[in-house]
């Protein structure tokens, strides 16, 4: 049978596995149990029904035992139709659920409603199932995800009775002066001739019978916080958990599991915010995990996460050259465009006094269980514990080496140009990535009044605003967080100031020569240097694939950020980056011009950088939006031109990802073709 063919990549983990040893490959084994436990969870926060999707896809493997040829030689299906149905199955379930991962846009299968329900003929479960999510698996709108509107939906926000972006604001300031964090939250409003409520249902295994109840006078309302969302799910998780404790291999691993399992049992954040400080002091685990309400970029309000799974498998020999890096990074930041002078040993006001080593690790993943395999990660998320207690930097090797496949498409370089930007692109890649998480996410001081007249730094004599000449005037009042501040904007402005910091710093030769780049080496500094501004421009043009017209919002944080960078070096680099367009012929084509990369290229880079790090730092919430709004607006020309990157979207990546399996005492691992059948297979396994 020949598959349509999708960018599909394995995610391969058998060395890395088999070097385990047999009780590490029991912790690994019940950890990735519960990652792949969170799929539902997951599903449920994408749409009302990507879950039903789910078990039609599943459910109709079993009704041919896997064999996709018996549908076509059974007349249930052409051939045509069956490869596109396949394509979209392992899309869905690759992205988990009905929306990318990357871009927050629908996707629909390109069969017909006819076949589909010939299909769902199959079984009585088929078509129960088919039926109760036909309409919204066909249709749009809505187009994407956001604010809920006639374009556009969210799973966290909910009820017949379309709920306002004011109502959400309100709701939200109510729990954070009741101090209930929002990350694990969704909102139900319940408006009726009866009632006027806004249920804020909160994760855990817990659920309760009578609600607590908060009053809300100014939406005329009760907010009612309610526990058991996704309760069927947590729980499961939280078995696996129990189970992999038993196998863990120091007393930090036991007391982190203890506190998730605390955490999901009763949906308490302040116990998961105790796993993260304790998560963060297992330096270098030989299997390393992620779980939680961990990502805000789905939620339209920038606050709310969606569930992810992470367990991966350490790589010693990779996980060496980043520690070389570490060791050094103090040198680096001193070089950033806000630190300067004799304070803080030439670091500046804006930065911490001292920058603790992180755990800096290149992982394998096993099972990654998010709507998004991100190639590097940062956490935790809570910029206090990054502050207080540090922070832990992965590299996922295994989700790296997709990016130097070369048989993908670089359609806005020259021809002439292609040969050699595809043989820098990826080492100037990763080391961007690995500077992003590291320097970019890893930086920072943030000005804090922690509680009532007590500060982070002195009032009577606060630090000059380098952007101004003046003394600060903004900082985070108590209980203030940086994400309740900057709501929709805080990962897209938190993600292009971490993508500044590594392209800020991709030109420096003292750093390039830790990563063995210079002027002799068959890929030189320089090489690398121009390919990373080439990336610049071409990932700003992708970028305009998530920008959604109808609504005007963008879809994804990284690419508005990737756009809001490009649009910087348009305005501000003195033609150290241009854009060719022919639109005519629908060509865009980035051209950089090597002589000003360090005059101006640079420049202009750290100004905008500069900017970003100090409203961060400060609080200032409305020069940001200002600016950042400004600078990502997609208007006038830049609309032509996205109508030119679509044209040549390439299809998105689709992931296939190993099981593990008990057998007796062993722990067995299989891996998945890649392929549309091979992904559908790994996912039918689980059994989820």
């Amino acid at each position: 049978m020949t598959v349509p063919r999708l960018p599909i990549h394995n995610l391969c983990i058998a060395k890395a596995f088999n070097d385990l040893s047999l009780k590490e490959k029991h912790y690994a084994h019940h950890l990735a149990r519960a990652a792949w436990h969170g799929a539902r969870i997951i599903l449920r926060q994408v749409s009302p029904e990507s879950i039903g999707i789910f078990d039609y896809i599943l459910e109709l493997y079993s009704s041919c035992s896997g064999n996709w040829e018996a549908l076509v030689s059974d007349e249930y299906i052409s051939q045509q139709d069956c490869d596109a149905f396949l394509d979209y199955a392992a899309t869905f379930l690759s992205n988990v659920g009905n929306y990318y991962g990357t871009g927050d846009q629908k996707f629909l299968p390109s069969v017909s409603s006819a076949t589909l329900e010939k299909l769902s003929k199959k079984s009585p479960k088929l078509g129960a199932l088919y039926e109760s999510i036909s309409g919204a698996m066909l249709t749009v709108p809505p187009s994407g995800l956001g604010f809920p509107s006639d374009t556009a939906q969210s799973a966290y926000y909910l009820g017949e009775s379309t709920i306002t972006q004011d109502e959400i604001a309100a709701v939200s300031r109510l729990l954070e002066e009741n101090s209930i964090f929002p990350e694990n939250t969704r909102i139900h409003k319940v408006f009726s001739t009866e009632t006027h409520a806004f249920e804020v249902l909160q994760a855990s295994v817990c659920q309760d019978i009578e609600p607590a109840e908060l009053e809300a006078p100014a939406l005329g309302a009760v907010i009612r916080l309610k526990r058991g969302d996704h309760s069927e799910e947590l729980t499961k998780i939280c078995n696996s958990l129990s189970e992999a404790k038993k196998y863990a291999t120091n007393e930090k691993q036991e007391t982190f599991l203890s506190q998730y399992i605390e955490s999901f049992t009763t949906g308490d954040l302040e116990t998961y915010r105790k796993s993260q400080r304790t998560w963060i002091t297992d330096k270098s685990p030989r299997v390393e995990n992620i779980f939680g309400f961990v990502e805000p970029y789905r939620d339209p309000y920038g606050i709310r996460a969606e569930f992810e799974g992470l367990v991966a498998i350490m790589d010693l020999e990779e996980t060496r050259k980043l520690t070389k890096l570490v060791e050094y990074s103090g040198t680096f930041i001193k070089r950033l465009p806000w630190a300067g002078g004799s304070e803080n040993n030439g670091k500046g006001p804006f930065e911490k006094a001292l920058f603790e080593p992180p755990d800096f690790t290149s992982i394998h993943s096993l099972a990654y269980c998010s709507s998004i395999i991100f190639p590097g990660i940062n956490l935790p998320n809570y910029n206090d514990i990054r502050d207080q207690c540090g922070f832990k930097n992965v590299i996922i090797a295994n989700r790296m080496s997709a990016e130097s496949n070369k048989a993908r498409g670089s359609p806005f370089v020259s021809p002439t140009e292609l040969d050699s930007f595809l043989k820098a692109k990826y080492p100037a890649y990763y080391w961007w990535v690995v500077l992003h998480e590291l320097l970019g996410h890893g930086t920072g001081r943030m000005m804090v009044e922690e509680s009532e007249g007590r500060f982070n730094f002195d009032i009577d004599s606060p630090p000059i605003n380098p952007l101004s000449g003046q003394p600060i005037t903004t900082w985070y009042k108590p209980g203030q967080t940086w994400t309740g501040q900057f709501g929709d904007l805080a990962t897209t402005v938190d993600e292009c100031r971490a993508e500044l910091v590594g392209a800020y710093l991709m030109d420096d030769l003292e750093l390039l020569g830790l990563f063995g780049y210079n002027e002799s080496s068959e890929i030189t500094a320089a090489d690398l240097t121009y390919n990373l501004y080439m990336q610049l421009g071409t990932d700003g043009l992708r970028g305009l694939a998530n920008f959604n017209v109808e609504n005007g919002k963008w879809g994804q944080a990284h690419s508005r950020a990737h756009f809001a960078i490009l649009k910087c070096l348009l305005a501000d680099s003195n033609d150290c980056v241009t854009v060719d367009c022919d639109s005519q012929r629908g060509n865009l084509t980035v051209c950089v011009d090597r002589s000003k990369i360090v005059s101006h290229g640079k420049p202009a880079l750290g100004r905008m950088l500069l900017r970003l790090h100090i409203y961060r730092c400060t609080a200032d919430v409305q020069s940001c939006r200002e600016y950042y709004e400004e600078l990502s607006r997609v208007h006038d020309k830049y609309l032509v031109w996205r109508e030119i990157v679509l044209a040549k979207k390439e299809p998105n990546w689709v992931f296939v990802q190993a099981n593990t399996f008990l057998r007796g005492d062993e722990v067995v691992l299989k891996e998945y073709g890649a392929t549309a059948e091979g992904v559908i297979q790994s996912w039918a396994e689980r059994q989820v």
